[in-house]
């Protein structure tokens, strides 16, 4: 192929344009200024104008709460199930080798994924809350047993993003990062015992405690352990939604359920133990000192 020559031509010179008057220059410049300068202060609707040349400081995020759930189905279930009328996310995390985060209701409305639920002195959290679903196929009863389905790491990357994002702008509290069955532990069990709070925790997202309170409490309540009333005010203090009774009833079981697959997966049978109890008393001491029962300090 023949070597490709390139020529250059003289430069040609030529006189500029007239120049406009040196007051249309400062007209156009200030004009081109005014209208960069950001959003206007002042807007139109229906009937009337508003302005927002002012700001008041004495305000903050409705939301309070970040709830986590599985979807129990695949992406493409999942959308059509939460684009329709009944239910609904904030968010949708996808389980792909490069997940995909669809936001399917703005922060600033009312989603509905919480369903009946409370949490601390709240109840109805869909008021007060982003949820977020994880594409994830939940359990699977089989003739050895129940299997849970795991979230591969790039999902939880992904959702790691994602919340920081949501607790930075909300400013919620670690002890506000909750899964369905926390806010809800007799309807739901999501996001199940596969769900890696204690990696979500070391990423700076929710609450967990420390190792060596645990241990501290553990070895106390060996040969003490708290009465099933201490635990159930326990359990209230830290947020959960059981009725303080002296029994060991079937809400008991259930958050208890809830509250070791969230913080004890290996074992979330629903039944009071020392482990459980020092785990519940280390969280308490760490997020919630005021609010930790009297006895077995």
């Amino acid at each position: 192929m023949p070597t490709p020559c390139f020529h250059s031509h003289p430069a040609r010179w030529r006189l500029p344009a007239p120049c406009l008057p040196l007051a249309c220059l400062i007209v156009i410049c200030l004009f081109t200024l005014t209208a960069c300068s950001g959003t206007p202060t002042t807007e139109s609707r229906d009937g009337y104008r508003v302005d927002h040349s002012y700001q008041s400081t004495a305000q903050s995020s409705r939301v309070r709460h970040l709830v986590l759930h599985y979807t129990d189905s695949n992406a493409r279930r999942s959308l059509r199930t939460l684009t329709g009328p009944r239910v609904s996310s904030h968010y949708l995390v996808t389980r792909e080798a490069t997940p995909r985060v669809y936001q399917l209701v703005d922060e600033s409305r009312r989603a509905w994924h919480a369903g009946a639920s409370a949490w601390g002195s709240r109840s109805n959290l869909n008021d007060t809350s982003i949820g977020i679903e994880i594409v994830n196929r939940g359990p699977r009863d089989t003739p050895h047993g129940r299997t849970w389905t795991p979230y591969p790491a790039a999902q939880i990357d992904t959702l790691i993003a994602l919340a920081r994002d949501i607790i930075e702008r909300h400013d919620i509290d670690p002890v506000d990062v909750v899964g369905h069955a926390d806010i809800a532990p007799q309807r739901k069990i999501d996001p199940g015992p596969r769900f890696p709070w204690y990696r979500l925790y070391r990423a700076g997202i929710g609450a967990w405690p420390e190792t060596e309170r645990v241990m501290a409490y553990q070895r106390r309540f060996m040969t003490s352990p708290p009465s099933l009333i201490q635990w159930q005010r326990a359990l209230v203090a830290y947020g959960y939604p059981v009725d303080v009774t002296g029994r060991f009833d079937a809400l008991t079981h259930d958050t208890l359920r809830a509250f070791q697959m969230h913080f004890r997966p290996t074992r979330h049978d629903g039944y009071p133990d020392a482990h459980s109890a020092a785990i519940l008393w280390a969280l308490l001491e760490k997020y919630r000192p005021e609010a930790k029962p009297a006895g077995n300090e």
